[in-house]
């Protein structure tokens, strides 16, 4: 199975694949990077994933220092999360993120979405960040939840 970093477990004891996190943000930098020399601006520039790439995405929207448009993190955790709030870009506090996950996960502990959410709040301006949660929903997309994206990326960048 493809993955974006090593996944040694999904507790808060469990050791992180510091350097595989590390070498996957700087290949998603990298893109963000080709996409501004493209002509988009870092503040169109919106990151997201599901699970493991939302978790990656998370990381990746906090410690670029490019200031991006936002982040949509759904069913996901914040990976290096002892070190985020030192890793974490200075422009990082203005990010737009939307949270969301399912309140049935047996995937990624749905104590990780409620702990994400209070670490992001030390580090983004609180009023930036939406956490969703939603009732009967397991490790997986809900319209409800798509309806909530479509909704962020609207508002997050009109047309231009």
């Amino acid at each position: 199975m493809h993955s974006w970093f090593g996944l040694m477990g999904l507790n808060l004891d469990a050791p992180e694949d510091e350097a595989g996190i590390k070498k996957a943000t700087e290949n998603i930098k990298a893109l963000i990077e080709h996409e501004m020399k493209n002509g988009i601006p870092a503040n169109r520039i919106v990151l997201g994933r599901f699970s493991q790439g939302g978790a990656l995405s998370l990381y990746t929207a906090l410690t670029c220092s490019h200031p991006l448009a936002g982040t949509v993190a759904l069913s996901c955790w914040l990976p290096l999360h002892r070190a985020s709030p030192q890793a974490a870009n200075g422009s990082a506090k203005d990010l737009t993120i939307l949270q969301c996950r399912g309140e049935l996960d047996p995937m990624v502990p749905v104590r990780f979405g409620a702990l994400t959410a209070e670490k992001l709040w030390s580090i983004v301006t609180p009023a930036r960040v939406q956490f969703k949660k939603y009732p009967g929903v397991t490790h997986s997309p809900c319209p409800q939840e798509m309806a909530a994206v479509k909704k962020f990326l609207e508002k997050l960048l009109p047309p231009v």
